[in-house]
């Protein structure tokens, strides 16, 4: 499908969950943050979630909390159901879990952008989603746009900078995510 007239344009802040129809662009900056997307192709809805951590905490009560991954999870299923469809019928792409910290500290499996990906990979399989894309992992941060009239994912990936001359040649780096 090709660009709407009018965009509804959202950006989604961490710990936001954001389901919605043909005509929205959704965008988001993820760090050690985990973006979902999910896509149905054949009614052009689709949403995102924007999780913080890889769970909520043990023996701690409350609302759902889309800061931590098993619950920002749960409330895009629930946005699914309202359509009448299954998690199995749509186009799901995972960013981000970068190592933000790579200056300061050795990157290893154990910092919490490796934990919300192994999580997001999990929660996949339990809620019966079938991943088609994801760009996870490494350093730095990402800006992610998903434009739900069509399904595409662009991704921008950088990574720290160290010095200006690195600004310059790792300012052009987008990609189309696609299936």
């Amino acid at each position: 499908m090709h660009k709407p007239a009018q965009v509804i344009e959202i950006f989604l802040q961490p710990g936001e969950v954001y389901f919605g129809e043909r005509d929205t662009r959704i965008r988001t900056l993820l760090g050690s943050c985990v973006a979902v997307t999910v896509w149905h192709p054949g009614l052009l809805v689709g949403g995102m979630c924007h999780y913080m951590l890889p769970g909520y905490p043990a023996g701690k009560c409350g609302a759902p909390d889309a800061r931590y991954a098993d619950h920002a999870l749960d409330l895009m299923v629930r946005e699914i159901r309202r359509t009448g469809t299954s998690p199995h019928n749509y186009h799901v792409k995972l960013f981000g879990g970068g190592h933000m910290f790579s200056g300061h500290q050795a990157v290893s499996a154990d910092h919490v952008g490796a934990k919300n990906v192994e999580v997001a990979r999990v929660l996949m399989k339990q809620h019966g989603f079938l991943t088609c894309a994801e760009h996870l992992g490494g350093v730095g941060h990402r800006n992610i746009f998903f434009e739900i009239w069509n399904g595409h994912v662009w991704v921008r990936h950088q990574p720290p900078v160290s010095s200006k001359n690195d600004a310059a040649s790792n300012n052009k780096n987008g990609m189309l995510c696609t299936q």
